[in-house]
């Protein structure tokens, strides 16, 4: 029985109700919530704190940010299961055009972080993790099976297709940097695609 009023005592407020709405599309952090209501930091972070409380919703650090994100699933389905079938708040259609906004916002941000860094991001890569480190575990992972076809995904520099190259029938590195690509060494799609084939995009 307390673990139904905490969350009903959480749900009983219209700006909860919302972020959990906002936080079932992507996990946000206080700021882009207070963006999207259009409320101060402080009154988000007090609705915040209610719903971690209540296991709503769970707080992941990333460096110094700090994302939300839904709580375990076990006690948010029910919960979501019953908005759904009481239908959408009238907020949502408006707080969903304001959420594309964040993610753009965010996906400029990122892109131009990367476009600025792209000439020294193994170095800064390797500032978390020793880069011989991870290209060792990935080698060993893979018990020296031999690769057809790999696909990168957001290759970065394109290191992991040099690294597995020798191994690897054929390569494509995807990444949305260009700036990033053209520190990849590999040809760009408008190129001749030799056999075997390593590619960037």
């Amino acid at each position: 029985m307390t673990v139904a009023l905490d969350i009903f005592r959480a749900l009983a407020d219209s700006s909860r109700l919302r972020i959990l709405a906002l936080l079932r599309t992507m996990e946000l952090s206080v700021g882009e919530l207070a963006q999207v209501l259009g409320q101060s930091q402080p009154r988000v972070s007090r609705h915040v704190k209610i719903l971690t409380d209540a296991g709503l919703a769970e707080r992941r650090k990333e460096g110094s940010w700090v994302f939300l994100a839904l709580g375990e699933a076990g006690r948010v389905a029910p919960v979501l299961a019953a908005l759904d079938a009481w239908g959408e708040e009238r907020e949502t259609a408006a707080d969903a055009a304001r959420l594309a906004a964040v993610r753009a916002d965010r996906a400029a941000a990122a892109a131009g972080w990367f476009e600025s860094h792209a000439d020294e991001w193994d170095a800064i890569r390797s500032l978390h993790v020793a880069e011989e480190q991870v290209e060792a575990a990935m080698v060993a992972a893979l018990a020296g099976e031999p690769i057809g076809r790999l696909v990168d995904i957001g290759t970065g520099t394109g290191r992991l297709l040099e690294l597995l190259a020798p191994r690897v029938a054929s390569g494509l590195g995807v990444d949305a940097s260009q700036a990033m690509l053209a520190f990849s060494g590999y040809p760009t799609p408008m190129a001749r695609d030799p056999a075997p084939s390593m590619k960037c995009r």
